[in-house]
């Protein structure tokens, strides 16, 4: 059982930077690739970021990429979601989940065991 709690989240101008953390309880931390995900209002939950058991491998949304940094720290079950330049169209619920079974690329949200409980992001324009 993995319990995941997100925080970091807020409201920002277009352009700011905002960094994400969800920690993870138990101790098999280390053995699960950890996404996030976001849903705005009105709109399906979509991938944002992944990265691997070991950190070695990571994916982004195209939206993202170049902007949005995924890292994770073992000894500490964190994993982090550092948000630079941001826009308006960023604004959304972001969760973190976790899986033993990462297909690769985007995987959807399915295939996901735990998920936090959400942080609200609000970039204004």
């Amino acid at each position: 059982q993995v319990q995941l709690v997100e925080s970091g989240g807020g409201l920002v101008q277009a352009g700011g930077s905002l960094r994400l953390s969800c920690a993870a309880s138990g101790r098999t931390f280390s053995m699960y690739a950890m996404g996030w995900f976001r849903q705005a209002p009105g709109k399906e939950r979509e991938i944002v970021a992944v990265i691997t058991w070991s950190g070695g491998s990571t994916y982004y949304a195209a939206s993202v990429r170049g902007r949005f940094t995924i890292s994770r720290d073992n000894a500490k079950n964190t994993v982090y979601l550092q948000m630079d330049s941001l826009k308006p169209e960023d604004t959304a619920v972001y969760y973190c989940a976790a899986t033993k079974y990462y297909s690769g690329g985007d995987s959807p949200p399915g295939e996901y065991d735990y998920w936090g409980q959400g942080t609200q992001v609000t970039v204004s324009s």
